[in-house]
C-alpha cells in the first residue's frame, strides 16, 4: 500500500486529488492540507507518507520552500497551475510535475512512476553511499525538460556557461556549470572529476593509456595532471 498526503491551497484541485486517490487501488490518503505551513508541521510531527502531492503557489510558505526545509522528503509529485517552476522543481528531485488541470490518466501515470522508482533510502553511515536506485534526472535542453538516466552518461564536458552531457546515443547541451552539475552528481559515486573541464563516469572506462580514459563507443577523456593522483588512487579501490 502506497500512502500519500496532499498539500494544496486550491480547494477544487485538492478535492479533485482526493477523488483521484480514492479511485486508485493501492493508494491510501493520510492527510489533505490547505497550506504549506500546515503541511510542514504535519510532516515534522513524524507523519510518514510515501508520496506527497504538493502545490507550489501557496501563501506564507510555497511548495518549493517547504520541500527545501525537509531533511528526508518522501517522493513528490508537483501539482501546479504554472509550468515555469519545472526546472527548480526537478533540481529538487521531484518524481513528476503535473500542470493543472490534469485528468485522472495523467495522475495515474505519476503514481505509477513513483511505484516504479521509489525514493531511495539514506545510505547507512557505516558504509560508502550507493548510487540511487533511480538515476533518472530531468534537465532543461533548450525549451524541453529531458529525462536522462545518469548511468548511461559517459562523461560531462564544460562549455563556458553550458555543459555537454554525453551518452552513447545522444549529446545534450544544458545551461548550467560543471561545478553545479558536479554537486548534483555527488550522490552518484561513479562520477569523478578528472579534469577542470570533464566529469567522467568510471563505469564506462574500457582502458586508460597516456593519462587518457578510453570509453565505450570510441570516446576519450583526458585526465588532468592535478587530478591524476586522486583519480588513480580512487580507481585502485573500485
Amino acid at each position: 500500500m502506497l500512502t500519500c498526503a496532499i498539500i494544496d491551497d486550491d480547494e477544487i484541485n485538492r478535492l479533485t486529488l482526493e477523488h483521484y486517490v480514492s479511485l486508485t487501488p493501492g493508494l491510501e490518503l493520510k492527510a489533505s492540507l490547505a497550506d504549506g505551513i500546515a503541511g510542514l508541521a504535519y510532516l515534522r510531527e513524524g507523519h510518514a507518507v510515501d508520496l506527497l502531492f504538493l502545490d507550489i503557489e501557496m501563501p506564507h510558505l510555497n511548495g518549493l520552500e517547504l520541500l527545501r526545509l525537509l531533511q528526508d522528503p518522501p517522493a513528490v509529485v508537483i501539482t501546479t497551475a504554472r509550468n515555469d517552476f519545472a526546472v527548480d522543481a526537478f533540481e529538487l528531485q521531484v518524481t513528476d510535475y503535473l500542470v493543472k488541470p490534469f485528468e485522472y490518466g495523467r495522475f495515474s501515470q505519476a503514481v505509477e512512476r513513483v511505484r516504479q522508482h521509489p525514493r531511495p533510502q539514506p545510505a547507512a553511515a557505516s558504509g560508502a553511499p550507493d548510487a540511487p536506485a533511480n538515476a533518472d534526472v530531468f534537465v532543461k535542453v533548450n525549451s524541453r525538460m529531458v529525462r536522462i538516466n545518469f548511468n548511461d552518461v559517459l562523461y560531462v564536458e564544460a562549455l563556458s556557461d553550458y555543459v555537454n552531457i554525453v551518452t552513447a546515443q545522444h549529446k545534450y547541451i544544458v545551461y548550467t556549470t560543471l561545478k553545479a552539475l558536479e554537486a548534483r552528481l555527488a550522490v552518484f559515486p561513479n562520477f569523478v572529476r578528472v579534469h577542470r573541464s570533464y566529469l567522467l563516469n568510471t563505469q564506462h572506462i574500457e582502458s586508460i593509456e597516456d593519462n587518457t580514459a578510453n570509453l565505450k563507443g570510441g570516446y576519450y577523456v583526458p585526465i588532468g595532471k592535478s587530478y591524476q593522483e586522486g583519480f588513480f588512487k580512487g580507481l585502485s579501490k573500485m
